[in-house]
């Protein structure tokens, strides 16, 4: 790929950015009359269910406002992020900042804040909220929000958990990697430095020394709570490649941040491996859940293709082809690019589709839902007209 193609391949994404998604939930997701957001939107954008799911708030509010400060001062982005951070402010938390899983319309909580990363998006979505208002308010509530993810990092669940204590005691790999994002979202506002350095580092090692096993060559997503080792379980044969490409990126941008070429030299490796390991070979596309074993999977989903699988593992493509200028990873990326603009996006309505069949075929039309909303689809878009521009 050329100066000329990669000038291109920034502007295709640029484009649909602009032009395409970000419309979609500005007209579409804002809850006008009672704040938030709505993002169970069917394939025209129009509102099928009005709960409101806290990841999917918090993730929003960040969206915008990493916009508003990266990409252009636009009032219309500014606007939309507080009319979530004031939502989540008032009806997202307990009172001691740990952050519900879903409320109704008006607010009013439906389930409990079981889930920790109810907290982790809520952290960053103020936080990011914070650099663009300036307003020491948000950068508490994210502050806050941090040290009750800390203090819930080693029992996540709390009393919502419903495994036995001391059978198979196991760790997942989900928080760590989310972690390692967070960091870096949030180091503007955490005055104590030397607590971030502990946490990324602590979070380094988790996903590269417990989780990663040379045997199986990628991340698995649940280790042995005991001793960190394998376990012979469904959920301890549980691989999913997605979660390990999106946390590749992740890690490479830490690399950047530590000045640590040998940990970017190591993700983009290990990138080679989960993709040609997750890669459909007969179909294309990435399979959802896999089997460290290769033993019948316990998700009947597992072999569906899902958006944010595809746009977050173009991303750690790209961006180890532009930290290492390794070509494998740029051929990938090529490939991912063809399958995501063949299969995901929508030709007749903005937004991109989330769900697809093994062999590539929409299985539901919709824009959001519980689990999609204004989130991977307008990152991925922002992080590959970024990183194209300068493959350029």
């Amino acid at each position: 790929m050329d100066t000329v193609s990669f000038a291109g391949m920034a502007e295709q994404y640029r484009l649909e950015l602009m032009e395409n998604c970000l419309p979609f939930w500005l007209e579409h997701s804002l809850d006008r009359e009672y704040g938030g957001y709505f993002s169970c939107l069917d394939r025209d954008g129009s509102v099928y269910d009005t709960d409101k799911f806290i990841w999917l708030q918090g993730r929003e509010v960040w969206l915008f406002a990493m916009l508003y400060n990266n990409v252009e001062k636009r009032e219309e982005w500014l606007d939309a992020s507080l009319l979530g951070a004031e939502f989540l402010k008032k009806y997202g938390h307990d009172g001691n900042y740990d952050f519900y899983f879903s409320l109704t319309r008006e607010g009013k909580p439906l389930i409990q804040p079981y889930n920790i990363f109810s907290n982790t998006f809520a952290c960053m979505g103020f936080a990011q909220l914070a650099k663009a208002t300036g307003k020491e308010e948000y950068a508490e509530i994210a502050r806050k929000t941090f040290a009750r993810i800390l203090a819930r990092r080693d029992n996540p669940k709390g009393k919502w958990e419903k495994s036995c204590p001391g059978t198979r005691p196991l760790k997942g790999f989900s928080l760590p990697m989310i972690i390692c994002n967070m960091a870096l979202e949030i180091e503007e506002i955490i005055e104590d430095k030397s607590l971030l350095d502990r946490t990324i580092e602590e979070c380094l090692h988790e996903v590269l020394g417990v989780f990663y096993k040379d045997e199986v060559g990628m991340m698995v997503e649940n280790v042995s709570g005991t001793d960190g080792s394998l376990v012979d379980c469904y959920e301890g044969r549980l691989v999913n490649p997605g979660h390990n490409l999106e946390a590749l990126w992740f890690l490479m941008s830490l690399g950047e941040r530590l000045k640590d070429n040998g940990l970017i030299e190591r993700c983009v490796k290990i990138s080679h491996n989960v993709i040609e390991y997750g890669w459909d070979k007969e179909y294309g596309g990435i399979y959802y859940f896999m089997d460290r074993l290769g033993h019948p999977q316990q998700q009947l989903e597992w072999d569906q293709k899902l958006w944010w699988v595809h746009i977050e593992s173009a991303i750690a493509m790209l961006k180890g082809y532009l930290l290492t200028g390794d070509m494998t990873s740029l051929d990938w990326f090529e490939k991912l690019h063809e399958y995501m603009w063949d299969h995901f996006k929508d030709k007749d309505y903005p937004e991109w589709y989330g769900y697809l069949n093994r062999r590539g075929e929409v299985l539901l039309p919709l824009k959001g839902g519980k689990w999609k909303g204004c989130f991977h689809v307008p990152r991925g878009l922002y992080q590959i007209w970024q990183i194209a521009e300068c493959c350029r």
